[in-house]
């Protein structure tokens, strides 16, 4: 039924109402060849948002950009960019954006969920300066030596309202949507020695310990977010499992080398 409704967003023209942010407002994502069969109709979502944004932007790894199929390159009728880049991995869904966008708000969203059609607005209406901000997260829970605990110990799609106020100790995860004002990530963000060596597979830590460096908080917002992918089960979500303890792995280097966020 889904699949259905996204088709006819392709179709829908709904223009949306202008942003009210005082910076362009830039929508970024990336997929890879295995999820392009689905792509348009992630991509038909996000081009039929409530609040327009200035830009939507696919980045494509340059070896994959001659196998996006005619259903993506359609789009760009309707206004979607496809650019190419270095293959960063699920990187790409935020570090070129940040690159070629240093002053913009930029919205991170995955590849192959359903996206409801005021995603973008929920974003922007709760966005505040030094905010980092997202529709879904898990919450960090330390051990009483102030060491952040081991990942199936932390609390999961938190709910509460002292979720929904800037804090610290919240990890967005990126299947929700995220989104980042200007400046609210530390400039090692961009150091693609540090995060392929600390954590090739956690981007959703990566960004969190750069706005922690950069004093940055996190806010949720939205009520609880139904995440629906196109083909089933997500194939290789961070957040899906800590099987084999790639998380913990990942927070250790993270702590080791940056230190655990205040």
């Amino acid at each position: 039924m889904l699949t259905i409704l996204a088709e006819k967003r392709l179709q829908r023209r709904r223009g949306g109402s202008p942003h009210c942010l005082n910076a362009q407002l830039v929508i970024s994502l990336t997929s890879y060849p295995a999820r392009f069969p689905t792509l348009h109709l992630t991509l038909a979502c996000l081009l039929d948002q409530t609040v327009r944004p200035d830009r939507t932007i696919l980045w494509v790894a340059h070896e994959h950009l001659s196998a996006l199929p005619a259903s993506v390159r359609y789009l760009v009728n309707r206004g979607l960019e496809i650019r190419a880049c270095a293959d960063l991995r699920s990187f790409k869904k935020l570090i070129p954006a940040l690159e070629a966008f240093p002053n913009a708000y930029i919205a991170t969203a995955d590849d192959d969920v359903y996206y409801r059609p005021d995603w973008l607005e929920t974003l922007v209406r709760g966005s505040e300066e030094g905010v980092v901000i997202c529709h879904r997260a898990h919450r960090i829970r330390r051990l009483a030596d102030g060491r952040i605990a081991p990942y199936h110990d932390w609390q999961f799609d938190i709910q509460d309202a002292a979720a929904r106020k800037p804090s610290t100790n919240i990890v967005p995860t990126g299947v929700g949507g995220v989104l980042y004002p200007p400046q609210s990530l530390h400039p090692k963000v961009m150091d693609r020695n540090f995060f392929e060596r600390l954590c090739p597979d956690g981007d959703d830590l990566w960004f969190y310990w750069c706005a922690r460096m950069a004093a940055s908080k996190y806010k949720k917002v939205g009520g609880k977010l139904r995440v629906i992918p196109w083909g089933g089960k997500q194939e290789s979500s961070l957040w899906a499992s800590n099987e084999h303890g790639g998380n913990d792995a990942a927070i250790a280097a993270l702590t080791k080398e940056f230190g655990c966020p205040p």
